[in-house]
């Protein structure tokens, strides 16, 4: 299809905006931190239809043709927020006349200014301050005024039946009842543009007040309104965004008849299971600034507008069916504004409604433009957060908005929900889909840029293009749901005392706090230490269980839901390992790497230094839809080119984030390819280093074809498989002596495949492991002079500790000698038994692997099983539990034996709960909802 012509609207790109400030409620968010962790863990918002709202045994049926019923009884509805009409100088007995989008859009617009920095305490120019916000038709409250007035039908069919006038006033009376009365101030109650107009009035702002119908693109159009007011010189400052807490029967109604619900109950966007829309209730604003003007005043700025491209689909097949040219106009002068190709973005939040028509004519509009900025490739995370807290109208471009500006921000790529299969209209597409968030990381070529659409009944189309303010992640983005009590006291009766304190009845924020003030008291020195893990539904039950276990009086123990104790000093010395080659596994690293920026600085700096395209998209690719798909990407994965800066990367980052609370072993070690992890985290290899012999030694290893061999895990005690291979003279090393009754046989194809036969006969369990080369046999020796070549320009100086495969102790501190054991230990056997009962016998105690996975605290507990130890796996699930949990389990076993640790930085300190304690109670909390 030809493209259609766009004609700029001005003829000079607008001068980009600033987001400064944004707030939202919507389904299970009542704020944007809530909003973001739900974005992130793919929280599902839709629920039943509360009582609060209309009852579906009156008005459900599945027959969606029948009269005056719905056929969708599910929906996304806003938790009661409390109001303090105080605050806002409302008279209590005016609430019941005033719309409840009215008053949460005062809730919503004071927190966006707060949000801004722009609160009660900092002045600023307010009548150079305008709101003008989304918001579609009459409020809510209209349909029950509206409805009090079928009084003259009521009386007279109550008459036709017999009824007689005393018994129809009582019937009439109590009908009457049902619905809000009228009173002097019904009107302005009930008035779209008095969303606007009473923020402007309570909050004392002085520009333009309006709002803007542009039915289901209500948002991105207000916004759009608000460029303009910012270009023009109008305001220096614009509170704008959508408002819908329109989701009563009315609604239902509306969207039933057209069809457009989805009569499963949920929505499904660009899925093959799509089916329709599901309605939802919200508000989100945002506070825009001239870039400039932020920059100058110090605002913080959490993404750039660079424009928003508009469009109408003209004459069209009908005035409710959306048009894939009208769509494409407004795409193409969205990017024709901001001056950037579709080429650069790498998140789209479509409007994505559900409903099997809409996603294929948008993913038809978006393709066309995407596909001739770059012909091949798929290059853009697609999603819609509908899938999440359902179509929220007139507040849907907020909602999209604000999840991409706070993507950009927290650079996440987020994740997309209740997609079995993609939609076949993805095939072929610059898009995909995914399950999961994956870390995003920096372009060289540009700065990080989304994009999002929202279209309206009436052929309105918006379409917004935004960019990062800045490439770095400046702190985790915290959000409260995995949390640390740690606790700790002189004796176990005063241990017991602390925890009851938190046994109470207490709301998740106080909770919050409670947990953050016990860290800030912790003592890993203390003689009794009890940490416990909070990150399921039911705190108190986990913490029930640790006083059950505190009072059997065991010296040390855990409960598999996340408490650890111990008691006295702390055992011994820590040691960090590090996994080598077959640890890995496709998402590895992905939690850790959304959240903390050392572990995203990490990755980025090995996805700069690989050689062989991205290598995130081995590490965590796209979602796999499919069991083929998943085999194919471990399969990918497992490549030794792949796999070792890979496993580098992993590392690397996981270490800094550990690093970064204070964990500071005493040594060092890794299995095999984890030796070059271990010495960079240990200080004698720098990042780039590690990753230049990475890519070098994962290159070695591959080969250029032939047989390189194979190896052959053996299920026996070392002494018989050496006796084995001796007697049946088999050609092969005894490359890995990984536990006492575990080893790992090298040599060439044809001599594993006698050796497996061999092992088969003599009843010894094997099996083949998958890799490229005999690894730490003569067979990859080759690999040792370009290894020794490369590593002469590195120092190798002087750090911690760091035992040997080859030798199974220390590292030499020459760095002529260190670089010769470090070249020559891949073609050498790993002496990993030898390894670590020299480091248990240096006094080290607790082991801590490093992710991926936890392969080596099983070999250290069967090396270790007649000595006293303890072993500790960062990742010790393995990838299914998220990886945060997982994390805070590690931390929290280290804390409890008893190793230093800051546990202070959790949940962002202090800081991370200053603006729960400084909330003031308010004075008169009236709960308000949709």
């Amino acid at each position: 299809m030809k493209n259609p012509e766009v004609t700029p609207v001005m003829s000079q790109p607008l001068s980009p905006l600033a987001i400064v400030g944004m707030a939202c409620l919507f389904p299970k968010a009542d704020g944007l931190n809530a909003y973001w962790a739900n974005i992130k863990r793919g929280v599902d918002g839709i629920t039943e239809v509360p009582a609060s709202h209309w009852a579906p045994d009156d008005y459900f049926d599945a027959d969606p043709k029948k009269a005056d019923f719905t056929y969708a009884r599910r929906g996304g509805f806003l938790d009661p927020v409390p109001f303090d009409a105080a605050a806002f100088g409302i008279a209590p007995n005016l609430l019941e006349a005033t719309d409840a989008s009215q008053l949460l859009g005062l809730v919503v617009a004071t927190e966006a200014l707060k949000n801004a920095g722009y609160g009660p305490e900092r002045p600023f120019d307010r009548n150079r301050a305008s709101v003008v916000l989304g918001v579609t038709g009459t409020l809510q409250l209209a349909i029950p005024l509206g409805a009090r007035l079928g009084h003259p039908h009521w009386k007279k069919a109550l008459a036709d039946c017999g009824i007689d006038p005393e018994t129809a006033q009582e019937v009439m009376d109590r009908i009457a009842d049902a619905y809000v009365p009228w009173q002097e101030n019904s009107f302005p109650g009930l008035l779209g543009n008095v969303v606007a107009g009473r923020i402007a009035n309570k909050l004392d702002l002085g520009g333009t007040n309006c709002v803007v119908d542009a039915a289901c693109a209500s948002s991105l159009s207000a916004m759009h309104l608000a460029a303009m007011e910012l270009a023009t010189g109008k305001a220096d400052m614009v509170v704008t965004g959508g408002v819908d807490a329109f989701n009563d029967i009315f609604m239902y109604m509306c969207f039933s008849k057209t069809p457009a619900l989805s009569p499963t109950g949920d929505s499904r966007p660009f899925s093959s299971g799509a089916d329709g829309t599901i309605l939802g209730e919200g508000l989100g604003m945002v506070v825009l600034k001239r870039l400039a003007d932020a920059e100058r005043d110090g605002d913080t700025i959490h993404a750039v507008l660079k424009a928003i491209g508009t469009s109408s689909d003209g004459r069209g097949k009908a005035i409710y069916a959306p048009s894939d040219d009208g769509q494409e106009k407004a795409l193409r002068a969205a990017y024709a504004e901001a001056g950037v190709s579709p080429a650069t973005i790498e998140l789209v939040e479509g409007h994505g409604t559900g409903t099997k028509v809409g996603d294929a004519i948008e993913l038809a509009a978006l393709a066309r433009v995407y596909r001739e900025a770059r012909p091949e490739g798929r290059w853009v995370t697609l999603g819609s957060v509908k899938s999440q807290i359902g179509h929220t109208k007139a507040a849907a471009g907020a909602a999209g908005l604000i999840k991409a500006a706070l993507a950009l921000h927290h650079k996440v790529l987020p994740p997309s929900i209740k997609v079995e299969r993609p939609a076949e209209a993805l095939d072929g597409t610059p898009f995909s889909l995914n399950a999961a968030p994956r870390p995003w990381l920096p372009r060289a070529e540009h700065p990080r840029r989304a994009a999002v659409s929202a279209f309206g009944f009436g052929g309105s189309n918006f379409h917004a293009v935004l960019e990062e303010y800045q490439p770095t992640k400046t702190a985790p983005d915290w959000d409260g749901r995995v949390d640390l009590l740690a606790l700790s006291a002189d004796s176990s009766p005063a241990l017991e005392q602390l925890l009851e304190r938190h046994l109470g009845a207490m709301t998740f924020d106080e909770r919050r706090v409670a947990c953050q003030q016990a860290r800030a008291a912790f003592s890993p020195t203390a003689p009794h230490r009890l940490v416990v893990v909070l990150d399921g539904a039911d705190p108190i039950q986990v913490l029930q269980s640790a006083k059950a276990q505190l009072r059997e009086g065991r010296p040390a123990w855990s409960t598999p839901d996340g408490a650890f104790y111990g008691e006295g000093p702390c055992p011994g010395k820590l040691a960090v390992l590090f996994p080598g080659q077959g640890a890995q596994y496709p998402g590895m690293g992905r939690d850790l790497g959304c959240l903390f920026p050392a572990a995203l600085d990490a990755l980025t700096a090995a996805e700069q230094a690989f050689e062989l395209g991205s290598l995130l998209d081995f590490m965590i690719p796209t979602t796999a839809y499919d069991e083929a798909g998943r085999r194919a990407q471990a399969d990918e994965l497992r490549a030794t080119d792949v796999a070792q800066p890979a496993l580098g990367a992993c590392g690397l980052a996981a270490w800094n984030v550990l690093a970064g609370f204070g964990v500071a072993p005493a040594a060092f070690a890794g299995h095999s390819y984890g030796e070059l992890a271990a010495l960079c985290a240990a200080g004698r290899l720098t990042g780039p280093e590690l990753h230049q012999l990475s890519n070098l030694r994962g290159r070695l290893m591959a080969g250029d074809g032939g047989d390189r061999g194979s190896m052959l895990a053996v299920r026996a005690p070392l002494a018989a498989i050496e006796q084995l291979v001796a007697e049946q003279g088999l050609d092969v090393v005894l490359a890995n002596k990984n536990a006492p009754k575990q080893g790992v046989l090298s040599g060439s194809t044809a001599a594993i495949d006698a050796a497996e036969r061999a092992c088969a006969e003599a009843g010894l369990d094997t099996a083949r492991l998958v890799v490229g080369a005999a690894f730490h046999s003569p067979l990859v020796a080759s690999a040792e002079a370009p290894l020794l070549e490369a590593l002469q320009s590195m120092a190798l100086a002087p750090g911690a500790e760091v035992y040997a495969n080859t030798t199974a102790a220390p590292y030499p501190a020459d760095a002529a000698e260190a670089r010769a054991l470090l070249a020559g230990q891949l073609a050498r056997p790993v002496e990993w038994v030898a390894q670590v009962q020299a480091m248990a016998a240096a006094g080290v105690h607790t082991f801590l692997e490093i992710a991926p996975g936890a392969r080596l605290t099983g070999l250290v507990r069967s090396v270790l099983e007649d000595t006293a130890h303890a072993v500790v796996a960062l990742d010790a699930s393995n990838g299914k539990r998220d990886g945060v949990s997982d994390l805070a389990r590690a931390l929290a076993q280290l804390a409890a034996l008893g190793h230093a640790l800051d546990l202070s930085s959790w949940q962002g300190g202090a800081e991370g709960v200053r603006a729960i304690v400084e909330r003031k109670p308010p004075k008169m909390a009236i709960p308000i909802s949709g």
